[in-house]
C-alpha cells in the first residue's frame, strides 16, 4: 500500500443499517437512519479491503482504534460512498482516514487503525481469555 492510496465503495443505506435496529428491547428508541454503528463498520470494511493485498492467507485484519464524528443523518435507500485512504504504519499499526458521503455532502469522517493477525491465535486467545 502506498500513502493516500484510498479504496471507495458505493453502499444502499438499507433496513438493516438503521438505528432503531440497534435497540436492545421496548426501553430503547432510535431514528430511522443510518446507524453511527453501522456507518463504523462500512468504514472498517474499506479500510480492511485495502489492506487485502497485505494479508496471508492465514491472517486477517483487524480493527484497534475508531475515532470518528457522525456528522449528518443518512435515510434509507440512499446510495453512500465509503471511503478509506491509507495515511501510513504506528508500529505494527496501519492508519486510515475513512469518510463517508452521501448526497448532501460529507456524512462521517474520522480515522481508524488495524493490525494484521493470524487468525488461529487470536480465536484462541479469545478462548483463553473467557475460559480462565
Amino acid at each position: 500500500m502506498e500513502i493516500e492510496q484510498k479504496l471507495e465503495f458505493v453502499y444502499k443505506v438499507e433496513e438493516k443499517d438503521l438505528a432503531k435496529h440497534v435497540a436492545v428491547d421496548a426501553q430503547d428508541s432510535f431514528p430511522e437512519v443510518l446507524a453511527t454503528a453501522r456507518m463504523i463498520a462500512l468504514m472498517e470494511v474499506a479500510s480492511a479491503r485495502l489492506m487485502s493485498k497485505v494479508v496471508q492467507e492465514d491472517q486477517q485484519s483487524v480493527g484497534v482504534n475508531v475515532n470518528v464524528n457522525h456528522l449528518a443523518a443518512t435515510p434509507k435507500d440512499e446510495e453512500i460512498n465509503v471511503v478509506a485512504t491509507y495515511q501510513g504504519m504506528e508500529g505494527k499499526l496501519y492508519k486510515f482516514n475513512v469518510e463517508i458521503y452521501d448526497r448532501g455532502g460529507l456524512a462521517g469522517k474520522g480515522t481508524h487503525t488495524r493490525a494484521i493477525i493470524k487468525t488461529e491465535r487470536l480465536i484462541q486467545g479469545a478462548l483463553n481469555r473467557i475460559n480462565k
